[in-house]
């Protein structure tokens, strides 16, 4: 959800956008469309002035039928016509009239005027796109087609509301086409983040997205001339050590003195030694790509780094399953766990190691005590706590970086007598 913010947040607005004037035009619909059935109803109030004054002079149906045929008005007579018209179509507008009779009377005090108030009810209908005026007073009722009058007609809102939303749609593509290039960037730096030094930022554009892009393409090629540097440097430097420490090896041999020579002998394998940890360190920390990462059986593993660590296996207790498998560069893997077996050896009390499956992590136990430091304090290089051990303090700084490569941590517990370092 995160990786695509700006996508769904485009999307939310995309949708509100929509929704809003899809209400606005819906309110807009229905205010034009009461507005025009009022406006038609108005006009058409004649049609009640007609009929009351037909009731009035007591005219002819034929009479009435002429008066409205003049404003193209016809009288619905089929009464089964009629009650279907009623009882199917739709209700638009109704509304009350008073319709007023005035007539002179006589009487013993002389000549009077007497009203007769007679309540009309309109009705304005709709049905199969043809327009009723349904007209009822106490006396009866007529049903009034206008030929010439049609529904409410939408097609022009529809046109617009249509227009608005393809415009929003156009736009919502647009700022797509415009995101594209940043999501390939997203993919290149990721890319980039997992090893392929040799992938180009570079784009075509003088938009922000195709800036930073250049921008990211100069910082590249920044990066990979200071690693390419560092490489070479650390390669050189390694290798013009060797040279002087194996005629060092090979003079101390001719020393007379056996003491003398134990003595050079332990100082130039402790310089071979430090020369080949700070090559695997080099080894650790270029590490570019995964493609040689391999699915291996752990317990094989595990048996290289006894090998490696020229330990005694009877100092080595495992407890793991041998179907159990990670995908691991097996050289650097085989080192992490021979530098825990040495560290869980030197630093026990009875010289022993297990290592045990718990929660799917591996653990290596050893019966001592608790380490002085935080863990953070031994990871760190030529870090140690007992200066007279035959080490460099570079073990679990080598660990750590190892466990970095294969995105895993080293962390460490204590309980009961029992260290545990767990790579989780």
């Amino acid at each position: 959800m995160k990786k695509h913010a700006v996508l769904l947040t485009v999307l939310f607005a995309l949708i509100v956008t929509i929704v809003s004037v899809s209400l606005v035009f819906w309110e807009v619909f229905k205010l034009n469309k009461q507005r025009y059935i009022n406006h038609i109803f108005t006009k058409h109030e004649i049609i009640t002035q007609i009929y009351r004054q037909h009731e009035q002079k007591f005219t002819s149906h034929i009479m009435l039928e002429a008066n409205l045929a003049v404003y193209s008005f016809v009288l619905e007579k089929s009464d089964i016509e009629k009650n279907f018209i009623i009882k199917n179509a739709k209700v638009l507008k109704e509304k009350d009239f008073k319709n007023v009779n005035a007539s002179l009377m006589m009487s013993r005090e002389g000549l009077y005027t007497k009203k007769t108030v007679t309540d009309l009810t309109a009705t304005m209908l709709e049905l199969n796109k043809n327009i009723y005026f349904h007209i009822k007073s106490p006396t009866g009722s007529v049903l009034i087609l206008d030929e010439e009058l049609k529904p409410y007609k939408y097609y022009s809102l529809a046109y617009s509301y249509l227009t608005i939303i393809l415009i929003i749609s156009f736009s919502f593509v647009l700022i797509l086409q415009r995101l594209r290039p940043l999501i390939r960037l997203r993919k290149k730096i990721a890319l980039y983040g997992d090893g392929d030094m040799n992938i180009s930022f570079k784009t075509k554009g003088c938009d922000e997205i195709a800036l930073v892009s250049n921008e990211l393409e100069a910082t590249r090629g920044k990066i990979n001339s200071i690693l390419e540097s560092r490489t070479l440097f650390l390669r050189n430097i390694m290798h013009e050590l060797k040279t002087p420490i194996a005629k060092g090896t090979i003079a101390t041999q001719m020393l007379e003195s056996q003491k003398q020579r134990d003595r050079f002998s332990s100082i130039f394998g402790r310089l071979e030694s430090l020369v080949n940890e700070f090559a695997l360190i080099e080894e650790v920390t270029s590490v570019n790509d995964k493609t040689d990462f391999k699915e291996y059986r752990l317990v094989d593993i595990i048996d290289g780094a006894i090998d490696m660590a020229m330990v005694d296996k009877s100092c080595v207790r495992v407890d793991i399953d041998g179907s159990y498998k990670i995908n691991a560069n097996y050289r650097l893997y085989t080192t992490a766990i021979k530098n825990m077996i040495d560290n869980g050896i030197k630093y026990s009390t009875d010289a022993h190691v297990k290592i045990l499956m718990i929660n799917n992590e591996l653990c290596f136990e050893s019966h001592g005590e608790c380490i002085k430091h935080p863990l953070q304090y031994y990871i760190e290089p030529f870090t140690k706590d007992n200066p007279s051990k035959n080490s460099f303090g570079l073990g679990l700084y080598l660990v750590d970086s190892i466990l970095k490569a294969h995105d895993q941590v080293l962390a460490h517990e204590y309980e009961n007598g029992v260290n545990r370092f767990i790579f989780a």
